[in-house]
């Protein structure tokens, strides 16, 4: 090994990391090893144990500058803006959809899941082993992780789930009999569980006593947040859907005269004066060709005029207000996830905006945000039980549970390839800021924040169709000093 990338695996190696190879070889190749390094070293999570690809922060750094040129200058009542862009998608797949790039992306989502799972074993007092190994082991209490790779009952009513991992294949069966049938019902395809049981007497299966998914460590946003004086608030809010005749624009300039002060009583006026941030979870037009027949149900029916007349709404924001904007299924950018953050040719209509990729992390005077738009809490209505559209959030803290935003693969989302899986939750938000639903949640788990933050568009002829009743024009006012939350209502 050159000596060069020997000093990046002893830089990692004395902060108590491991690293793998190929981040090694991202790292040589980047124009600033050592800033890449301090600025990784910086963000990690204490519960990585090998530093892969995903977790280098070179998006961070170009987009940091670009961050700091829009903002770093100006002032709210004497504060500055503090926005820093933790991870954002390229605006370009760096796939082709080769064999080999699909098996890299599950590699890497088995490689950092897994590495979870190891820690939530291990504080248990147990180790995972292997599958391939099984047929060695002279007891029978094992424990593996593995990738769920299929799902079904057995003629007996019994569930049966395969799970792979690097090495093999082994069969899980959850007897109907235990109290962990119910619970193990919410396995869903794709996702990185950690098993533990009694192996068969043939070694090809194991008797489950308990399953566990990654999930978010013990909270510890609270002690962490607790010292940001600084602090302000921000509104989030998704799914403006601007050019269809069923954006709601009344009640949009309700939200701009209280946002401005003019409207409300003092105490409300106070809070309006507090907000320092809007923060918009995809979906920002209604879009072109999205779904067959749209074209009766538009109002602008040109993509770029829709955008003109969406930065004209959000133009109308009080100046000090910076806006941090993601994008969703109906914006003009590639329908496969990751999406990158909107092109310049409509960016640059609006005014005191940010534009991140779905997802993305941002920081916000220090509280960080996972933005992502929320097409996959379909899937999750679709194949978890007791998930439905009416109540998201708690589809969001399933996405939390296993950390990950969209497990099932081949769903309702399209997934770009890439080497590495942007959905992984590697480090704890402090919220989760989704959409896409167009109804509203807001929940608490194990110290993040999690917020559905609605539409500003009625009901369509789709959702009627389909009987849906969205929650519209809704306003999540977050402190981001203790994550208080309000949620306000323009829509009456």
């Amino acid at each position: 090994m050159p000596q060069g990338q020997v000093q990046v695996v002893q830089r990692f190696a004395e902060a108590g990391y491991q690293i793998n190879p190929e981040a090694v070889a991202r790292i040589m190749t980047h124009e600033s090893p050592q800033e890449l390094i301090n600025l990784t070293l910086k963000t990690l999570s204490p519960d990585v144990i090998v530093v892969c690809p995903e977790h280098l922060c070179v998006q961070q750094e170009a987009r940091k500058k670009q961050v700091t040129e829009q903002v770093g200058s100006e002032k709210v009542k004497g504060a500055a803006h503090d926005i820093r862009v933790l991870f954002d998608v390229p605006e370009k797949t760096s796939g082709i959809g080769d064999y080999e790039e699909f098996v890299s992306y599950f590699r890497d989502r088995y490689a950092r899941l897994s590495e979870m799972l190891r820690i939530r074993l291990n504080e248990r007092g147990m180790s995972a082993r292997p599958i391939e190994s099984l047929r060695k082991v002279d007891g029978r209490d094992v424990s593996v992780i593995g990738i769920v790779a299929e799902k079904r009952t057995t003629a007996n009513g019994h569930l049966l789930v395969e799970i792979e991992d690097t090495t093999g294949t082994v069969s899980v069966l959850v007897l109907k009999d235990k109290d962990l049938f119910s619970e193990a019902g919410k396995i869903i395809l794709d996702e990185v569980i950690g098993v533990t049981g009694s192996l068969s007497k043939d070694k090809r299966a194991i008797y489950a006593n308990s399953i566990m998914s990654p999930d978010m460590p013990a909270p510890q946003s609270q002690a962490r947040l607790a010292g940001r004086d600084g602090a302000g608030k921000a509104v989030l809010i998704s799914d403006t859907h601007v050019g269809s005749k069923t954006f709601l624009e009344g009640a949009w300039n309700r939200f701009v005269e209280w946002m401005c002060g003019d409207s409300g009583d003092e105490r409300q006026r106070e809070l309006a004066s507090q907000v320092r941030y809007v923060v918009v979870a995809g979906d920002v037009v209604d879009g072109i060709g999205i779904f067959p027949g749209q074209e009766r149900e538009l109002l602008i029916s040109d993509i770029y005029e829709q955008y003109e007349a969406a930065a004209g709404y959000f133009n109308a924001l009080p100046a000090h207000v910076k806006l941090v904007i993601a994008p969703g299924n109906h914006d003009a950018v590639r329908q496969a996830e990751p999406q990158p953050h909107l092109p310049e040719r409509i960016t640059k209509s609006f005014r005191n905006a940010v534009f991140v990729s779905n997802p993305s992390i941002v920081e916000l005077d220090g509280t960080g945000i996972l933005i992502y738009h929320g097409r996959s809490i379909d899937d999750l209505v679709s194949n978890v039980p007791g998930i439905s559209y009416s109540d998201p959030a708690k589809a969001m803290v399933e996405m939390l549970r296993r950390r990950h935003l969209s497990p099932i693969y081949g769903g309702r989302v399209m997934v770009a390839p890439e080497r590495t899986d942007g959905f992984v939750i590697n480090n704890p938000p402090d919220i989760l800021h989704c959409g896409h639903v167009h109804t509203v949640g807001t929940t608490r788990y194990k110290g993040v924040l999690a917020v559905n933050s609605g539409t500003w568009q009625s009901q369509t002829e789709f959702q009627k169709r389909m009987n849906l009743t969205p929650v519209p024009a809704r306003a999540h006012v977050v402190d981001l000093k203790n994550l208080s939350t309000q949620v306000l209502n323009f829509y009456s």
